[in-house]
């Protein structure tokens, strides 16, 4: 996924150009710290204390010029608007987020809020027109045959959480001005794999493994069928 979003920033600024990114739910903060030792000037929302500590870890033990280019703000998705004004942003992040949130129509429409004229918003969202594959991989057959006609599912915290479908969201997103521009699948391949699975150790295979990964993401039929979905609207 990170390859997907720097290819669409590429696509979008020039090279060089200092964006100013919103990670919304940014979590441990993988993302935003990667951006800001790009050089972007970033800005993590994280509700969550354990992740907000694990986050400024992270922080901390970067030089100082990556730690001026981050701040943390603690604080919820939803009330985006509470603490940033409008068009204060060139890209907004809410990767992973959207799934535990039963009315998202609303966060979306204050991301976009958040975005300047052309700004790029980089959604990650569980893909509801694939539930049943991960359970039919698996063998769990009653679970595949529910999950044809819901976009509820138990996630592997064991969390109740839902999904959302490709066509709801780009209709969404053309109806707050951030028109979908493109999207991609991720984990086409590697969904199956268990939890605590270790990346191949040789560098060679795990190119071999991620080239696949990202050609498959962005190849029909192949996307469609993906665990997640990353989309990526623009703001009008």
């Amino acid at each position: 996924m990170a390859r997907q979003l720097d290819e669409q920033i590429a696509g979008r600024y020039p090279v060089g150009q200092r964006l100013r990114v919103l990670d919304v739910g940014m979590g441990q903060g993988t993302q935003a710290l990667r951006l800001a030792r790009a050089g972007h000037q970033v800005t993590g929302l994280e509700r969550d204390q354990t992740m907000i500590s694990v986050a400024r870890a992270a922080l901390a033990a970067e030089p100082e010029g990556i730690r001026a280019r981050m701040r943390i703000v603690e604080g919820d998705g939803q009330d985006t608007g509470v603490h940033f004004l409008p068009g204060s942003f060139d890209v907004v992040l809410c990767h992973g987020v959207l799934m535990y949130v039963e009315e998202p129509d609303p966060l979306l429409a204050g991301l976009a809020r958040m975005l300047a004229p052309g700004g790029l918003l980089s959604l990650l969202v569980r893909n509801g027109d694939a539930l049943a594959l991960r359970p039919g991989l698996s063998g769990e057959w009653p679970t595949a045959l529910a999950a044809f006609d819901t976009t509820a599912y138990r996630n592997r915290l064991g969390l109740e959480v839902r999904a959302d479908r490709l066509a709801h969201l780009t209709a969404t997103l053309a109806g707050i001005g951030a028109p979908l521009r493109t999207w991609y699948g991720v984990r086409v391949f590697t969904d199956t794999a268990a939890d605590d699975a270790e990346p191949p150790a040789d560098t060679e295979t795990l190119e071999t493994l991620l080239a696949a990964e990202e050609r498959a993401g962005r190849t029909d039929p192949y996307r469609a069928v993906a665990a997640l979905l990353h989309l990526c609207g623009v703001r009008g």
